[in-house]
């Protein structure tokens, strides 16, 4: 991974012949908290790493940052050969010392735009060093807690910034990344040269840079918005179940009332007895009338207009028809409706069953042959 520490330009000089001369502090132990985003880890909002003496003061990776350039801002890919005379702006001498906690290395910058962008406040140097990070959990010798440790620290380029933190620069990317790299959210080296922020995570205050309020910021609201997509989707499960069951309790009510006002045997056996009587009592009056298919309304207006006219049935309402039924149907003779469906025929005289009919039936009449 590729990270950038910033400091800020202190104990500078002119020297004669308008160089300008540094001597920094670049690096330190101790805990260093990075911003989860930008280390790899975006489902934690803060990562506390951990800088072992071992690893900032291995002969290595001081070495490394003897002979680096000097760049304006960072660059878009690493430091080269290939690319040296176009980006830097300066050197760092070899003279690198330890002091305390902290790694010293005396720059020189060159370039005079550079040197008159610093005089005129760009004052913050950032180093621009590869590193990797040791996923492990553990404590320091001081009792202080932390989720990774950094190892093989290897400077490329110390760069000139405006501010170390915020902004593109501070995006961590992979091992092929050509962006310059992470930086800690709180570093006690720079700590009062950077403006904080005051933030809540949790229900908890913290102390951080704007790069890591703004990291922060949207591991929470993207968190946030998940749960509010949650909550929308339970909310229109629980409404989807609500309508339904509505919907199964209305067709349950309509299934009911159709099995309650749907006929019982009896009422079938009453209506197919009146429709046997009216069709029977419509042919007594006129033989031929024809009552397939029709209503019994449209049976009676046939009867009454076969026999009155149809003047007399244009425009009466069907109560007015029964009435004119029941009249032309009182000087009929009465017919039993067995005799009209069940095959039975009247004999000449048409007052006694006929002696054929009743031995299909079964049945044999007294004083039959």
């Amino acid at each position: 991974m590729q990270f950038t520490d910033a400091v800020t330009v202190s104990g500078a000089r002119r020297r004669d012949d308008g160089y300008l001369v540094v001597d920094a502090r670049v690096a330190r132990t101790g805990i260093q908290t990075y911003a989860g985003l930008e280390v790899d880890k975006p489902d934690v909002p803060l990562v506390r790493v951990y800088r072992p003496e071992d690893e900032v003061f291995s002969r290595e990776a001081m070495a490394s940052f003897a002979h680096r350039p000097i760049t304006n801002d960072h660059p878009a890919e690493p430091v080269s050969a290939n690319n040296w005379k176009a980006l830097a702006k300066g050197y760092s001498a070899d003279e690198i010392a330890r002091d305390g906690m902290f790694l010293r290395v005396p720059l020189m910058v060159a370039d005079a735009a550079t040197i008159a962008e610093i005089e005129s406040g760009k004052r913050e140097l950032s180093a621009g060093y590869t590193a990797v990070l040791d996923w492990m959990s553990g404590t320091t010798p001081d009792g202080e807690v932390y989720d990774a440790v950094q190892r093989r620290i290897r400077a490329n380029h110390i760069a000139v910034v405006h501010q170390a933190r915020g902004g593109a620069e501070l995006r961590i990317g992979d091992a092929d990344s050509k962006a310059w790299g992470a930086s800690p959210v709180h570093d006690a080296a720079t700590e009062d040269s950077m403006s904080l922020r005051k933030i809540m995570v949790d229900g908890l205050q913290v102390e951080v840079t704007d790069a890591g309020a703004q990291a922060i910021e949207k591991l929470t609201g993207e968190r946030d918005d998940a749960r509010k997509s949650l909550s929308d989707a339970e909310a229109a499960h629980i409404a989807s179940v609500k309508a339904k069951d509505e919907e199964i309790g209305t067709l349950k009510a309509e299934v009911q009332k159709a099995q309650d006002a749907a006929p019982t045997p009896a009422d079938l056996d009453r209506m197919v007895a009146d429709r046997v009587a009216l069709v029977t009592t419509a042919k007594n009056v006129v033989a031929d009338v024809k009552h397939e298919g029709l209503t019994d309304a449209e049976i009676r207006k046939a009867v009454v207009a076969a026999k009155l006219g149809d003047e007399i049935v244009d425009g009466a309402s069907d109560d007015m028809v029964a009435g004119m039924f029941k009249a032309v149907a009182a000087d009929a003779k009465p017919v039993d409706p067995l005799r009209a469906t069940g095959g039975v025929q009247a004999n000449d005289g048409g007052t006694s069953w006929n002696d054929a009919a009743f031995s299909r039936a079964g049945v044999k009449m007294k004083g039959a042959r």
